[in-house]
């Protein structure tokens, strides 16, 4: 029986379509609903997709008879909302395309009342509602759009988006029939989103879906929407408009569109070079978290020409670094990341990236003829030992390092510290080659009863003692200076973290040969490292694999790889667990 709240909001063909989405919404499991909305989608590549986003919520598009009434009408379909309704501008604008109507006329607001799956994560109904009077002159245009449901679609969230991985979400969707079918970026929520229209062989009766990005990702948003517009087969909403809001299929010239994919792969470097000389100017302090400042003044304020300037600034805007407005330029999300005081700053990567290994990696061909590091082509030794003297230069890569510590984030919480955190008996932590304790420092800030030893090069340890003591952890760490022949015994749990992909597969049996002979019987190894996937899943594992062969000589693993080190050591890997960054956590014991 339907309530009277929603009699008077909503029509029943409304309500029937609500508290069939919210249950649609309760009953999904991730990986299920994407194999039906992309058949085709299975096996290791579906394992790889439901990695990395999750369903967040399916949207439609109602029309009660006016907003203040919508509110109840949600709450009696089981979906209270207490959040204000918000304007929707896309849907706004996408039906007065549709119907040739003026924007202005059209009051769009949108609702996220919560619902939850079926292991109770938090899901959402989206609802986009425009308020349609009885005998209002939109009764044709809400009976049309009930019909077609054209703002229906099913949101997918990317866990951890970063440029490599959406691009291989992309490349995965489109391999089996989803094409671009819009998007934007939202500067109030700095979030991105990518449509795409679902292939005819859905087995949903859904024919468009999302994936949702946090943060600023316009320059793949460009992307996106450039194969929208030029290579959307016939039949999905993609396509050009004439002058007179006629809409025309674009046909795609393969050999053009191939074309300007390469043009865009080989000015990487540019990218590169640009992010690299921004820190370098400290633009990002400059810029602050003022307004927009103009070139001039930040070419004052940094020591620049204001026409060069200007010329950098306008590429950094293209590739979302900062934003151009009338006034200036601001600063964005991701170039904050450049400044040197932020929170997981990336300054240091980027003057690395920019730097020394820039310069290594014009020597990638001598690399892949010869086998030995374009670093050491380029400057005559390792570049650990490169590093060693040149104390600067040190200190930066040391703090790159650094910059890559969000995949420690839930390491404090494995269960091999947890259990060792929990003995009646004071435990050791040892972290071997350790950098400068950002990981040695989140464990013991986790947990008070540990106790921590560092093992690090000479000038890595007076940087590593200054960190840990400024954490406040410091009372309860020891260091000590030494090579991996020195690993301390007696300890309770070992860290080996991102040092194996440093060395060829000799000098890893010799490193956890180490560790076996110094490790008490019943101690426990964790290894982090990228694992390379099983098969062509895009990967971040697969672009640090070129980087270890052009810098370090190393390379990166599979899990089986690693198993097979660990087996030569007497050593026995017992359990591996994903950790941020595509990085893994490996749980190694001694025979």
């Amino acid at each position: 029986m339907t309530s009277p709240a929603l009699a008077s909001a909503l029509s029943p063909d409304d309500v029937r379509r609500l508290r069939a989405t919210a249950e649609f919404v309760r009953e999904q499991e991730t990986s299920v609903l994407l194999s039906r909305v992309l058949p085709g989608l299975d096996g290791p590549e579906l394992r790889a997709v439901a990695d990395r986003c999750r369903f967040a919520h399916a949207a439609l598009l109602v029309f009660p008879a006016d907003h203040p009434g919508l509110r109840a009408a949600l709450a009696a379909c089981g979906l209270p909302d207490d959040a204000a309704a918000q304007p929707s501008v896309v849907v706004r604008d996408r039906l007065a395309a549709r119907h040739a109507l003026d924007p202005a006329d059209l009051d769009v607001r949108i609702l996220r009342p919560a619902a939850h799956g079926p292991s109770g994560e938090r899901r959402a109904v989206e609802v986009f509602a425009l308020a349609v009077p009885p005998a209002s002159a939109l009764s044709s245009l809400a009976a049309h759009e009930r019909a077609h449901d054209h703002e229906a679609h099913l949101a997918f969230d990317v866990d951890r988006p970063d440029p490599l991985l959406l691009r291989g979400l992309r490349a995965s969707l489109a391999r089996h029939g989803a094409v671009a079918d819009g998007g934007g970026y939202n500067p109030h929520e700095d979030g991105t989103v990518f449509y795409f229209a679902t292939p005819a062989e859905t087995k949903t009766d859904y024919r468009r879906m999302e994936l949702y990005a946090r943060g600023d990702h316009r320059d793949l948003l460009a992307e996106h929407l450039e194969e929208q517009r030029s290579g959307a087969p016939e039949g999905s909403s993609a396509g050009t408009r004439t002058g007179t809001g006629s809409r025309t299929d674009a046909v795609a010239d393969p050999d053009s569109r191939a074309a300007e994919t390469l043009l865009r792969l080989l000015t990487g470097a540019w990218t590169t070079q640009a992010l690299a000389t921004c820190a370098e100017l400290r633009l990002p302090e400059a810029l602050g978290t003022r307004g927009p400042l103009s070139a001039e003044r930040l070419a004052h304020a940094v020591g620049a020409r204001p026409d060069a300037l200007r010329t950098l600034l306008r590429y950094l805007a293209m590739v979302g670094v900062v934003s151009e407005e009338r006034d200036g330029f601001r600063l964005t999300a991701a170039g904050r990341l450049l400044r040197e005081d932020a929170t997981g700053s990336m300054r240091p990567l980027a003057l690395m990236y920019g730097g020394p290994f820039y310069q290594s990696f014009a020597h990638l061909g001598h690399a892949v003829r010869t086998g030995e590091p374009g670093f050491e082509h380029l400057y005559g030794e390792n570049h650990f030992d490169h590093f060693a003297h040149d104390p600067c230069l040190a200190t930066t890569f040391d703090r790159s390092m650094a910059a890559g510590s969000r995949m420690f984030d839930p390491l404090p919480a494995h269960p091999v510290l947890t259990a060792a955190a929990g003995s009646p008996v004071p435990r050791t932590v040892i972290d071997i080659a350790g950098g400068t304790g950002e990981l040695l420092g989140r464990v013991l800030a986790a947990h008070s009863s540990l106790r921590g030893v560092l093992l690090e090069r000479p000038h890595v340890v007076a940087a590593a003692r200054e960190r840990l003591t400024a954490a406040g952890v410091g009372d309860r760490c020891d260091y000590r200076v030494g090579d991996f022949a020195d690993v301390p015994p007696a300890g309770d749990v070992y860290l080996l973290s991102r040092v194996l992909h440093d060395w060829d597969d000799a000098r890893c049996r010799d490193i956890l040969r180490h560790l076996a002979r110094a490790m008490p019987s019943d101690a426990d190894l964790l290894v982090v490292e990228r694992l390379l996937p099983a098969d062509a899943t895009p990967s971040l594992a697969t672009a640090w694999d070129l980087h270890m062969l052009c810098n370090t000589g190393g390379r990166e693993r599979g899990a089986d790889e690693y198993a097979r080190l660990f087996d030569a050591a007497g050593l026995d890997l017992v359990g591996q667990r994903p950790l941020p960054l595509d990085a893994h956590v490996l749980h190694v014991r001694k025979r």
